[in-house]
């Protein structure tokens, strides 16, 4: 089956209200011509998130979102894996900031639960799904090792990205510019290969 793709000027709806991803998204991007547009733009009632994987999420959000406009549409599930925590909190990662998604009270918890454990590996996951209208639905992940630091640093980014230091480097994600954490993160790999499969090049 020939792989669709997203042209230049194409739009895209990027199935998601977060406004922090949406500004990533847009500067990973930005090279593209794509013209990517949130879930927020078009009034999109949030789905339910009840599958029990990263992939399984991502098709739910992208599916709603190319079904309800009928545009191609764009989901990532995302989730901080911490190893001592048995992958938690994993798809459960927004939920643990709770209702008003406080990911300083996350970070808190993730420090709490881990207590004195010596193994302090961690990875960001991140899946992404094109869907379009009619059903179809492709998928491309990424991930970044690396290891959980206590306490919180840095003013960039979102979710735990002051709690995690990624192999390799000694800063945490929330103290590198945009430009430094997107050509290391998992959302940055899982886009990179995103972009050479389905975005077409310039003719």
């Amino acid at each position: 089956m020939t792989k669709p793709q997203i042209k230049r000027g194409d739009q895209l709806v990027l199935a998601s209200h977060n406004q922090g991803k949406l500004a990533e998204f847009q500067a990973l991007f930005a090279a593209s011509g794509v013209d990517i547009k949130s879930a927020a733009a078009f009034d999109l009632p949030e789905p339910d998130e009840d599958a029990d994987s990263f992939e399984g999420n991502a098709r739910i959000k992208a599916l709603a979102a190319a079904q309800a406009t009928g545009l191609p549409a764009l989901a990532d599930d995302s989730g901080f894996c911490v190893t001592s925590l048995n992958g938690q909190p994993g798809i459960h990662s927004a939920r643990w900031g709770g209702v008003r998604q406080d990911f300083a009270h996350a970070m808190q918890r993730v420090h709490d639960e881990m207590g004195e454990a010596t193994d302090k590996r961690a990875a960001f996951v991140t899946v992404l799904c094109l869907a379009w209208p009619d059903g179809r639905a492709y998928f491309v992940e990424g991930r970044c090792d690396g290891q959980v630091a206590w306490p919180p640093k840095g003013e960039n980014g979102h979710g735990y990205d002051p709690i995690f230091i990624p192999n390799g480097e000694t800063r945490r994600f929330a103290e590198m510019t945009d430009a430094e954490k997107n050509a290391i993160s998992h959302r940055g790999r899982a886009l990179r290969q995103f972009m050479d499969i389905y975005v077409a090049p310039d003719a």
